[in-house]
């Protein structure tokens, strides 16, 4: 049982791909992380050896979940100090390996995404998002880089900014992370990001279809694709109607994960079972 200073590998994961999720710091040492150069989704590596330099960095408005490599002296070492400094923190119990144990999801460093300033990724691409333009940066953000930057701009100039601001395209022809085939670029960033999950292979279904005007995918794409038509034409400002969209993409991912076998009818059996009596 986890105490108050650990979280467990299954209640980490349940939170994981949601606006729910916890900040996670992973201080697995450099010749750890070279055995295995993944991260658990939307961590952040962080030399334990600085704590008292990044720490207050950290707000006590969000928890924090601590990652080592086996949940031993680094993690709770490091969420002590960060308790100390006012922050909700907690140690993964069992670390790193328990949550490869477990399958936890994980995300693959083998690309190397350029960053601004603060640390953070940087990404362009069109203006006027519909769905793939939406359905990336969520996957970016959930389970990359929670502080992921996203530009729109004009679709004559995502190369030229691309280049003069360090940033990585997306969803345009003749770049990496974009449409492969019928794939979209939400496909390709999965594949590219080492994302293997029955979840996002079933949310990446909708997204195609809702995106390539497949909704014979799955029979979810054409009600995505309508909602996400009604947020471009509710949001003039393609950040906003981003913002608007992360928790219709949390939920649609926690069905995917959680929910895809359930239905719903009404009347339910026990009412209809009054009725009749």
């Amino acid at each position: 049982m986890p105490s108050s200073i650990e979280v467990s590998v299954g209640d980490l994961s349940a939170l994981v791909g949601s606006g729910a999720a916890p900040v996670i710091v992973d201080v697995r040492t450099d010749d750890d992380f070279a055995l295995e150069p993944r991260l658990v989704p939307a961590s952040r590596r962080r030399d334990w050896h600085d704590v008292s330099a990044w720490a207050p960095h950290y707000s006590c408005a969000r928890p924090v979940v601590v990652i080592c490599q086996k949940g031993l002296k680094l993690s709770h070492g490091v969420a002590a100090w960060l308790r100390q400094q006012g922050v909700p923190a907690k140690s993964l119990m069992g670390g790193f390996e328990a949550w490869r144990a477990a399958g936890g999801l994980t995300v693959s460093t083998a690309h190397s995404l350029p960053r601004d300033q603060a640390g953070r990724s940087l990404w362009v691409t069109r203006s006027r998002p519909k769905v793939d333009r939406i359905a990336c940066p969520w996957l970016i953000r959930r389970f990359v880089d929670e502080q992921a930057v996203f530009l729109f701009v004009a679709a004559s100039e995502v190369a030229a900014v691309a280049d003069r601001f360090g940033a990585t395209p997306f969803d345009i022809d003749g770049v990496f992370w974009s449409h492969r085939g019928e794939l979209c670029s939400f496909d390709t960033m999965i594949q590219e990001l080492g994302l293997v999950s029955p979840a996002l292979d079933r949310l990446a279904a909708i997204v195609r279809g809702a995106d390539t005007a497949r909704p014979d995918l799955a029979p979810q794409a054409a009600g995505l694709l309508a909602v996400s038509l009604g947020l471009s034409r509710l949001h003039g400002d393609d950040l906003r109607q981003l913002d608007a969209a992360m928790g219709l993409y949390d939920a649609l991912y926690i069905w995917s994960r959680d929910a895809a076998d359930e239905s719903h009818n009404w009347p339910s059996s026990a009412a209809a079972a009054v009725r009749m009596a």
